[in-house]
């Protein structure tokens, strides 16, 4: 019997074939983009652990739902200040951030 061949490709290989190896401007737009949905994406399940509604959540830090809503889903970028207040106000957690070279 002969064995199967491993057609498999990991993420670094799709990313490298679709939008180029990394510091080409598609692929670095394509990262820049992963991380702002990335952030959204943990606030928005931050939020639901702490049994939070996006209203709840607004009015605790001072905002509004629909600025709330808009981070979540990736259509408005927040600010470092505003993330930071989220973070640790609205969910009670501590924000770390990180640079990699």
């Amino acid at each position: 019997m002969k064995p199967k061949k491993n057609n498999m490709t990991t993420m670094e290989q799709f990313k490298d074939k679709h939008y180029g190896k990394r510091g080409t401007e598609k692929r670095d737009k394509l990262e820049a983009g992963y991380e702002s949905f990335k952030i959204g994406a943990l606030i928005y399940e931050a939020r639901r652990e702490k049994g939070l509604s996006q209203e709840e959540l607004a009015k605790i830090v001072g905002t509004t739902k629909s600025y709330i809503s808009k981070i979540e889903n990736n259509i408005k970028e927040v600010r470092i200040s505003t993330l930071q207040r989220i973070v640790e106000l609205g969910l009670g957690g501590h924000l770390q951030l990180s640079i990699k070279l």
